[in-house]
């Protein structure tokens, strides 16, 4: 079985989560094409989707601009995954508390950006994941913070407060599952058995 993945390549970690991806589907024994999403087009022909980090303002204002907000949107109104890490966690959400940030609404809940503090207070951590056998090595850079929860199911806590949070097909995290050699958050988010596929 082949399966087709789009990286959301307006800004962020786009190689490495390409790399993630890859080394998922190659543990599974499945053939994917993994396709940078810079405009619009792109996303409907995508079985996964993942929405790395960057700027928030940023990505969301290009999401918009590209015509590729509602083609995310219908991604995941059709039960597809969709893994957002970071900023993509923010732009993914209901509410990102920045008027800056068009959010997709996707992800029931409320995010404080920048919980973690600035580029220098970032940090690794091992962090124990619902679904994991053993802790994740989390790296946390200017990371969000999840303030307050929907209707969604919590898989990871940091300092009491939500890091890693599914709602549905949506898989979101605070921090880059991509900047380490773990591929265990993308499997959960990515698994083939998961994967919609027509």
């Amino acid at each position: 079985m082949s399966f087709t993945a789009g990286v959301v390549a307006v800004q962020g970690d786009v190689s490495e989560h390409a790399a993630a991806i890859e080394r998922v589907a190659r543990a599974h024994g499945e053939e994917v094409t993994v396709r940078e999403v810079r405009e619009s087009g792109v996303v409907p022909d995508c079985d996964w989707l993942s929405m790395p980090g960057g700027e928030s303002t940023t990505i969301s204002r290009l999401l918009q601009r590209e015509g590729i907000a509602p083609e995310v949107r219908d991604h995941v109104a059709a039960g597809k995954p969709l893994l957002a890490t970071c900023a993509g966690l923010i732009v993914a959400s209901r509410d990102a508390n920045d008027d800056r940030v068009e959010e997709l609404g996707v992800l029931d809940v409320t995010v404080d950006r920048n919980a973690f503090g600035r580029q220098v207070d970032s940090f690794e951590a091992p962090l124990d994941v619902t679904g994991l056998d053993e802790p994740f090595p989390a790296v946390f850079i200017r990371a969000p913070v999840v303030e307050e929860v929907g209707d969604v199911e919590v898989l990871a806590e940091w300092d009491g407060r939500p890091v890693a949070v599914r709602d549905g097909p949506v898989l979101a995290t605070a921090f880059h599952p991509e900047l380490t050699d773990d591929v265990r958050i993308h499997e959960l988010a990515f698994s083939p058995e998961r994967a919609v596929v027509e």
